[in-house]
């Protein structure tokens, strides 16, 4: 949506260039979410650091020489730390951000250590590996993930993550949730299932962008009491993308391609587009439906 968005805008017509760009902000996702989660183990490691320096003070307290360890002996951080699949992911991605912008660490170092998360969790000294899961998830769903400066490196340092963040933010939570055990297997997930996935993110832009003509043709007549100028282009991209999968793409259930657009339209586009797309949508599939049109493969696609 927003790369056909960004082509009406530029007036351009270079499908291929576009399309480039559209793989490559979908393949730098997978750099946002290592360096999200691996703000994670760069926090425990910094802390790590900063207790052994403190133990070698000339004069260390008695708390310095036998400090709390239970945060940089946590269970799940400890397993990112030691984890391949995510050593792996970082070194052949070549993520090094937090090791050339370590202050962010720090920042987010002392926000956590100032938080009341912090000091109800290091009350005790004893780790407990469900203790410790709910702690990796408060402090990522409370402290780093609302952080503005780190919102601000994130948007300066790519532009296109800023609606990315909330989808990679979500993911990592739902891996670290489904931990149950501090020998769990933790992976990197890949960005697409397999090719067919991939391969569909291709066909949806082509298809939609060299078939803009005959999809607008299909909505045109069903919308009487709107001016056509008056629609908002965001909308009318969403129905081509509806219109499409409707008629190009037998696999997609009607009802998925129905809700996924409308998701897009309240998040993007006016108050009232997604009841707006919404009928529009319901009429076209009745009509294409009468019509034989829809030629939807397997059961329940409807």
């Amino acid at each position: 949506m927003q790369s056909i968005y960004a082509m009406h805008q530029n007036g351009s017509d270079s499908l291929e260039k576009q399309e480039k760009f559209l793989l490559h902000s979908i393949d730098s996702l997978l750099d946002l979410y290592l360096i999200m989660l691996s703000s994670l183990t760069e926090i425990r490691q910094s802390e790590e650091d900063f207790l052994e320096k403190s133990k070698k003070k000339h004069l260390s307290t008695s708390e310095e020489r036998n400090p709390n360890l239970k945060f940089v002996n946590n269970a799940v951080l400890q397993l990112l730390s030691e984890n391949n699949s995510l050593s792996i992911a970082l070194e052949s991605r070549k993520i090094n951000n937090w090791k050339l912008n370590d202050d962010y660490i720090l920042i987010l170092r002392k926000e956590i250590k100032d938080s009341e998360l912090y000091g109800k969790y290091m009350s005790t000294r004893k780790n407990n590996f469900e203790e410790d899961k709910q702690f990796v998830l408060d402090i990522f769903a409370e402290i780093i993930v609302p952080n503005e400066k780190l919102y601000d490196y994130l948007e300066d340092f790519k532009l296109t993550w800023v609606d990315d963040i909330p989808v990679v933010n979500t993911q990592i939570q739902k891996q670290l949730k489904s931990l149950e055990s501090a020998t769990d297997e933790f992976r990197v997930p890949k960005l697409y299932k397999d090719e067919e996935d991939r391969e569909f993110v291709t066909q949806l832009f082509r298809k939609t962008v060299l078939n803009e003509t005959e999809l607008a043709k299909e909505y045109i007549d069903k919308t009487p009491n709107w001016d056509t100028e008056r629609i908002a282009e965001i909308d009318t991209i969403i129905l081509k993308m509806a219109i499409c999968e409707f008629l190009k793409f037998p696999s997609i259930p009607v009802k998925v391609t129905i809700n996924e657009y409308l998701e897009l339209a309240k998040e993007y586009s006016t108050p009232k587009s997604s009841i707006f797309i919404n009928g529009i949508l319901d009429n076209l599939v009745k009509e294409f439906d009468a019509a034989k049109k829809l030629n939807k493969a397997g059961r329940g696609l409807l």
